[in-house]
């Protein structure tokens, strides 16, 4: 995303039966750096999109409807009649849990359940997102963002065990839902102390949930903001990670800007973009996973509406992707984006699609 913004129901399980295909017997689906993973239970690889508006603001906890807010029943509907069945649900860890080591705000988790309520009654899997950027707001203005104070995970601040904690809280609230696609432990890390590298803080956490959850997937994001591009050199080591239920997905984010930021603040030729702009910076990262043997997912990518090229991009990226049987989340959907030139939310009530719909709806499921 842009830098600057730093088993219940068995009707639901029936009706999501003739969606899911045999696992692999061939080594494609790798997991946790060691080969193939028959066990898994998420054996289709969707594409989706990300909804936001629980992790907006900079704010925190904030005010709900004037600093961040929660997508809706009517929000899911859209895209689950579009054709997609994967959402990646953004939140922020300082309101679901307001304390470091303490415990969840109950008010915030009601929220939170409620989405993956209305997801489930849609027949939509949800990838739970902690937004975090490797830190957590240890001082909050109130009024101005800019004044924030944030502390990296790793320091006296904000602990490795803090942060371990934050998810041994939150698995035993969700592992039960039936459309739980995974666990995304932490977007886009980035500028990790060298005394505790990503790779250790991942590690961690995998154990962490191990211990209470063996069944559920553990996506783990790239260091340096995920890059795809730079994937090999700042996270080519998290092949080596260690999961005892041998379900990783390693998660990559792109975009097609000259600096990779998402912000494009230049016109198409200024940002030196072309046709093959997304696939070359993916290819570092898809052909990593070929050569581990392992499972990826590219869980950000966007582009703006104001120029038909980037659409070209767009299109020619997520049919690389798909060819290659790895699947994503675009960048983004949700009801508080306004005018955001990468959203795909729909205008008048729902009636109008965004530009970027017309190639996102091509790629439903990648080809395996």
């Amino acid at each position: 995303m842009n830098r600057i913004m730093f088993k219940k129901l068995l009707p639901f399980a029936v009706a999501l039966a003739g969606l899911v295909f045999v696992s692999c017997n061939k080594d494609e689906a790798g997991g946790g750096g060691n080969g193939s993973n028959s066990n898994s239970k998420i054996e289709n690889p969707y594409f989706g999109v990300n909804m936001s508006g629980a992790e907006f603001g900079g704010i925190y906890p904030g005010v709900d409807g004037t600093h961040y807010g929660y997508p809706g029943k009517a929000d899911l509907q859209y895209f689950k009649n579009k054709g997609f069945n994967l959402v990646r649900f953004p939140f922020r860890w300082e309101r679901i849990q307001p304390e470091l080591g303490g415990e969840l705000n109950q008010v915030e988790l009601a929220k939170m359940k409620k989405f993956m309520d209305e997801a489930q009654e849609v027949g939509m899997w949800v990838l739970l997102d902690m937004h975090n950027f490797g830190r957590y707001c240890i001082y909050c203005d109130g009024v101005d963002s800019e004044n924030n104070q944030y502390a990296i995970i790793g320091t006296a601040q904000c602990t490795v065990d803090e942060f371990c904690d934050a998810w041994r809280r939150l698995v035993p609230e969700f592992m039960n839902y039936p459309n739980l696609w995974g666990y995304d432990i932490m977007n886009e890390p980035n500028d990790m102390l060298e005394s505790t590298p990503w790779f250790n803080i991942a590690q961690a956490c995998i154990n962490t949930i191990r211990e209470i959850d063996m069944e559920t997937p553990i996506i783990v994001s790239g260091d340096e903001f995920s890059s795809a591009k730079n994937w090999v050199t700042e996270s080519g080591n998290l092949k080596n990670l260690v999961d005892p239920a041998n379900d990783l997905i390693f998660q990559a984010h792109v975009y097609f800007d000259k600096d990779a930021s998402g912000n494009y603040a230049f016109s198409y030729e200024e940002e030196n973009a072309n046709a093959n702009t997304g696939v070359g910076r993916l290819s570092p990262f898809v052909e990593w996973l070929k050569q581990n043997n392992l499972r990826g997912f590219v869980g950000e990518y966007g582009v703006p509406d104001d120029d038909g090229r980037w659409l070209d991009v767009l299109d020619n990226a997520l049919r690389y992707l798909s060819e290659n049987g790895v699947p994503g989340t675009y960048w983004s959907a949700g009801p508080r984006w306004g005018d955001y030139p990468l959203a795909v939310q729909p205008t008048n009530n729902y009636t109008e699609d965004r530009p970027q719909m017309s190639v996102l709806e091509k790629y439903l499921v990648a080809k395996q």
